[in-house]
Order: C-alpha cells, then sequence, then structure tokens
C-alpha cells in the first residue's frame, strides 16, 4: 500500500496502526500527510506508548507536571525527572517508551555510609541529586542497590551501571579488584570483577601492581571469574559508569540485587564519589 492509499483511510483507522509501532515509528509517519500527521499526534497512539503504571510515576514527581496531550506527557517522562522525595530519577526512552531508573545513593545500602569518619554526604554540582555519598577512608567497600522487575519495563534486557567520580586526591581503590554482580530474585544472573580507575590508567597500572597484593588479587580473581576485569567509562554528563551486569525482566515480579563490593583488601581506600546505580534498557 502507497502513501495515497493510505490517505484514504480514516484518520481513526490509522491512528490504531500507528498504535502498534513506537514512539520513533510514530514520529517519522507524522511527515507522511496531514492525516498522518493529525493521527500520529492523537492521545490514543500516545496512551498507547506510556506504561501502564504512567499515573503512579507522575503523582511520585518532585515537581508537577503539566502537559495538554498524551504526547506532551511522553516527552516530559523522557527527560530525567525526580521521583520518591529526590531518592530516584526515572525516564523514559525517547525511540522505544522502555523505563530507565537511577537510585540516588541515598536509596543504596553504601555499609557505614552513616558513620561520618567514613564517609560523608555532600552536595556536589553536576549531579541530579541533593547528596552524593563521598569516601573519607575505610577498609570495607560494600554497595547493593535493590529494584522490583513490577517496576521496568517487561520482557526487556536491562544493564545496571554503578554512577560514580573518583577524586583527584583517591587512593587505595584499585590495588584490589571488586567483586562486582546482579542477582534476580534467588539467582544470581551475572558475575564479574571491576577495577575503580579509570581506562586509560588501566593498563599502566596493571604493571605496576605491588607484588604485596598479587597473591590475593589472583585468589580473587580465580573466585570471581579469569580476566583483567572492567573498568569505569566516561558518561556525557562528566560522570563515570561501570556496568554492574545484565539481566532480563521478565513478568514475574521479582527483586533485583546490584552490587560492588571489595571487602577483602583490608587495605584503606578513600576519594570514591558515588551518584547512584541506574537501572536502563540495553539494545
Amino acid at each position: 500500500m502507497d502513501h495515497q492509499e493510505f490517505n484514504i483511510l480514516p484518520e481513526g483507522c490509522v491512528s490504531t496502526i500507528l498504535s502498534f509501532t513506537s514512539p520513533l515509528d510514530a514520529c517519522k509517519s507524522s511527515l507522511v500527510s496531514t492525516i498522518f500527521q493529525s493521527a500520529a499526534d492523537s492521545d490514543g497512539v500516545w496512551e498507547r506508548f506510556l506504561p501502564s503504571d504512567c499515573q503512579d510515576i507522575v503523582s511520585r514527581c518532585m515537581v508537577p507536571l503539566k502537559f495538554s496531550s498524551k504526547k506532551e506527557l511522553f516527552l516530559r517522562l523522557c527527560n530525567s525527572l525526580l521521583i520518591d522525595g529526590g531518592r530516584k530519577s526515572f525516564k523514559l526512552e525517547k525511540s522505544s517508551g522502555k523505563k530507565s531508573f537511577m537510585l540516588s545513593a541515598r536509596d543504596l545500602h553504601i555499609t557505614w555510609s552513616n558513620e561520618s569518619q567514613y564517609w560523608h554526604w555532600a552536595s556536589l554540582p553536576g549531579s541530579r541529586f541533593s547528596e552524593v555519598a563521598v569516601l573519607r577512608t575505610m577498609s570495607w567497600l560494600e554497595i547493593v542497590g535493590t529494584i522490583k522487575t513490577q517496576m521496568l519495563t517487561p520482557n526487556t534486557k536491562y544493564g545496571a551501571y554503578l554512577i560514580l567520580k573518583i577524586s583527584d586526591r583517591s587512593y587505595g581503590l584499585d590495588l584490589m579488584p571488586s567483586e562486582i554482580s546482579v542477582e534476580v530474585g534467588n539467582n544470581q544472573v551475572s558475575r564479574n570483577t571491576a577495577y575503580l580507575r579509570l581506562a586509560r590508567e588501566h593498563a599502566r597500572k596493571q604493571q605496576m601492581e605491588s607484588l604485596f597484593y598479587r597473591n590475593r588479587m589472583e585468589s580473587l580473581k580465580s573466585r570471581v571469574v579469569e580476566g583483567d576485569g572492567s573498568v569505569p567509562s566516561e558518561r556525557d554528563d562528566g560522570w563515570l559508569e561501570i556496568e554492574l551486569g545484565e539481566f532480563f525482566s521478565s513478568e514475574n515480579d521479582e527483586e533485583v540485587k546490584m552490587s560492588l563490593m571489595e571487602v577483602k583488601g583490608h587495605h584503606l581506600k578513600g576519594g570514591l564519589i558515588i551518584e547512584g546505580i541506574e537501572v536502563r534498557p540495553k539494545h
């Protein structure tokens, strides 16, 4: 069927057809004709692209949302919005309508984060949240976040990412690899090692590792997985991220546990800044 044949269809029929496509396809189709443009902007189309718990999410926003159509609401939800008293952020993926969340550092379990001699909470320019967690000094590093699969888009592969910065005065963070893992329900679906160092420093530091730590490092690696471990990568927003693992959001409502731990080194470390854990669709 060519464009002219489509133009003889009633607008309601075109809207129904477009509602079975994607937000990206609907936007592209608006260029076909005035009938397509009208249909592509209709509430009936964009209602299908909004998540089923859309009203609940809107009610949890820190700032009330103003919108005059379902399409406008969708586009507003494609910008990162603070929810749950500012402890999380939420956004929709513009091309697909799939949901993403970021759990703030305050929404994570960070061992001894309320003990001021180990961690302190600070306001940092460039963070979407009012507070970030800054590691002063300690030997035990344990960061855990949880989210329910029911909050996410069903039947979607997700990645979990720790969002962080490493201060200029950091020390001891990369002497030992950290364990990173993702569990869904009672099943561990991803397990690996990671180094809290910038990628450009990774090769150089590997060659300079202290003999004092080598045996313990090899022991930890053999317990987790063989390999050099991953390192943080730079994001467009100025932060770093390290992938903790990936998982599939099934129809079942299960708890996803995402973690980074370095609890075997028994050496002091400091200068790590934690913004949160982001959970977003993978392609």
